[in-house]
């Protein structure tokens, strides 16, 4: 990650001018008993299925990638000079750890992985999100997830 300090001075002018949204206090929540937890993953690596819409710059969309989803069948469409998709492509867990997931339920470490998980593209203006951010709270908790894992790319 680049530090403010080494990036030209214009550039750091304009990223310490960029406001950032107060979403004044949140409120606690107790976490659930891993062990009895139904648990999806929330990326922000531009993930799709193979024959998915690729995701367009700076889009506010989200995919659904389903819980038996083969990694075979797993695209990334996060493209930025700035971001290196070697290490997904030598391990999608990386970005996107539903095997192990699967691996933690098999042990009975989490009680159950999600039918289904998201991913956003990242880099995209969150206020943009809102929207979407709550049609996939409404579409977690019909799954009847109670953790999440969030992968930020």
């Amino acid at each position: 990650m680049v530090r403010l300090a080494d990036l030209p001075p214009e550039i750091a002018a304009n990223l310490l001018e960029v406001p950032i949204q107060d979403y004044g206090p949140a409120p606690w929540v107790s976490a659930p008993d891993l062990k009895n937890a139904r648990v999806a993953i929330i990326s922000t690596a531009g993930l799709h299925r193979a024959d998915d819409t690729k995701f367009a710059r700076g889009s506010a969309e989200y995919r659904l990638l389903p819980g038996d989803l083969d990694y075979a069948d797993l695209a990334m469409s996060h493209v930025s000079v700035n971001f290196d998709r070697s290490g997904f492509q030598q391990d999608p867990n990386l970005v996107f750890p539903l095997e192990l997931l699967r691996k933690l339920e098999a042990n009975g470490e989490i009680g159950a992985v999600a039918n289904w998980h998201y991913s956003f593209m990242g880099a995209t203006d969150p206020t943009r999100m809102n929207d979407t951010a709550s049609q996939v709270a409404r579409l977690l908790k019909e799954d009847g997830v109670t953790a999440a894992i969030l992968i930020p790319v």
